[in-house]
């Protein structure tokens, strides 16, 4: 059994299957070097939240019965060569939807095929993939509300329940004696982790779970603002399946069975995670290309400093500069602000959306290509299901709606934590008076805006127009 992105000793579809096609389970993890050794920062948080997780996997296997191999190294060399000297019968996996991981998956078949070993693949990371939901004329949905109505519609509990590994555990193999190699032994360092109380494993998922469900009847109403304990924080955990996605799937639709319009409308957010999952499958030239072709006509202006102030948090926006401050402290976003952060940069700066996805994957804890890949063409209205390229987030409205007042902003812009509720989100346009009350200098204290948004904003859509041949006078829709 080789885990991936499925830490977890529970409900899992290829341990379960491993467990209950074989006599001896040998089950194996491999800090993958094609993957690691590309990472430039060496204090990262996902590789230590990995860490922290594949030591946690490992007791949990021993409670069981079993031993986890731990290694480090090219997973497409180690797999074969460890189903070789264990003289296996079969190499047990679950899907991995991107193209890297394809390509790799290949790969490791076709190597431990010329040995007569099979390659055996599960799904286990969504609910529905590839061909399982498709409209009526048998093509994949490029728009989410009629993809989550096909997929309602076929859900059953059936898709839901879960894998019952306890009972198997008699099969697990114990051979695995050496000790996992240390982060520092990898070349990586500690990070704020552990400070930061982020939990990990599947206990922590399940902690994180438990409090979610007491305030999930609420959701609808408390996840568009950052300052209120409104979302599951559960993405890293589904990123890297120390939760498993039924378990999370059935608890909300049965909720919302009850009558719970917040587990509705989170259930919605799971669907998204499926959604994004499929469009990757089969529309694999996103990864670098949007997904609208005419789109790539797009002239992006790409100015460098503009780009350094964005990733820094200096725009004299505060709430993008709190929302980007956010993630560099933290990896972490709140999904309103990686919005409104996206919008930002694609919409005011004119900057290409690849050079936010890519910032956003390095400093995502929970990044996920598809779902990372899909925010971002969503937002510059290059993907499905897009935001309409005149549709432009205004950035103070957005701060005075989702963080009236300024608790967010005041927590990752310290500097302007003197200011009024109604100054915080807007600090160029101080009064001389209120200026000299506060103590506080636009320009001086804090930046001023990097660009003018009305300005920013007209040539963003005449540059729109211009790539995708519109001549039309468009409405005005600043959200």
């Amino acid at each position: 059994m080789w885990f991936r992105r499925d830490l977890r000793s529970f409900d899992n579809a290829a341990l379960h299957a491993a467990l209950t096609h074989a006599e001896h389970v040998h089950c194996v993890f491999v800090f993958d070097r094609e993957i690691l050794d590309a990472l430039a920062d060496k204090s990262d948080r996902r590789v230590e939240f990995i860490w922290e997780s594949v030591v946690e996997l490992r007791a949990a296997l021993k409670t069981l019965g079993g031993s986890l191999h731990v290694l480090y190294d090219t997973a497409s060399a180690a797999i074969p060569k460890l189903a070789q000297t264990l003289d296996v019968d079969a190499v047990f996996t679950n899907h991995d939807y991107e193209p890297a991981a394809i390509t790799r998956d290949a790969a490791v078949a076709a190597a431990v095929k010329t040995c007569g070993i099979a390659f055996e693949t599960k799904k286990d990371h969504v609910i529905f993939e590839k061909d399982e939901v498709l409209t009526g004329a048998g093509k994949f949905f490029s728009v989410f509300t009629p993809y989550k109505n096909a997929w309602l519609k076929r859900l059953q509990a059936f898709y839901v329940k879960a894998y019952p590994i306890e009972k198997h555990k008699g099969h697990f193999a114990v051979d695995a004696t050496v000790e996992m190699p240390s982060l520092e032994a990898m070349g990586f360092a500690r990070t704020n982790l552990r400070t930061l109380k982020f939990p990990t494993g599947m206990a922590g998922g399940e902690k994180l779970f438990s409090e979610f469900l007491e305030r999930i009847d609420r959701y609808d109403e408390t996840r568009n603002y950052p300052s209120v304990k409104g979302p599951s924080y559960l993405s890293t955990h589904l990123r890297f399946g120390t939760v498993s996605i039924r378990g999370l799937v059935a608890a909300a639709w049965q909720r919302w069975q009850e009558g719970s319009r917040g587990a509705e409308v989170w259930l919605s957010e799971l669907i998204w995670h499926d959604f994004y999952v499929h469009i990757l499958h089969h529309n694999p030239h996103v990864v670098d290309r949007a997904f609208k072709p005419e789109y790539d006509a797009i002239r992006w202006s790409n100015d460098p400093e503009h780009f350094n102030a964005w990733r820094e948090g200096r725009m004299g926006y505060p709430i993008v500069d709190a929302a980007m401050r956010q993630l560099n402290q933290t990896g972490y976003m709140h999904n309103r602000l990686r919005m409104v952060a996206a919008s930002f940069l694609t919409k005011d700066l004119l900057i290409d959306w690849r050079w936010g996805e890519r910032y956003f994957a390095e400093k995502l804890i929970d990044f996920d290509l598809s779902a990372n890949n899909g925010g971002w063409q969503w937002a510059a209205s290059t993907g499905c299901d897009a935001q309409p390229y005149f549709r432009i987030f205004n950035p103070l409205n957005q701060s005075e709606k989702f963080d009236p007042d300024g608790t967010f902003i005041r927590k990752y812009v310290p500097e302007l934590a003197k200011l009024s509720n109604k100054d915080i989100h807007a600090p160029s346009l101080m009064s001389p008076v209120e200026q000299q009350a506060r103590g506080f200098v636009p320009g001086r204290d804090y930046p001023l805006p990097i660009v003018d948004h009305a300005t920013a904003r007209n040539a963003t859509l005449a540059e729109f127009k211009r790539a995708l041949g519109k001549q039309d006078v468009l409405p005005v829709h600043d959200q």
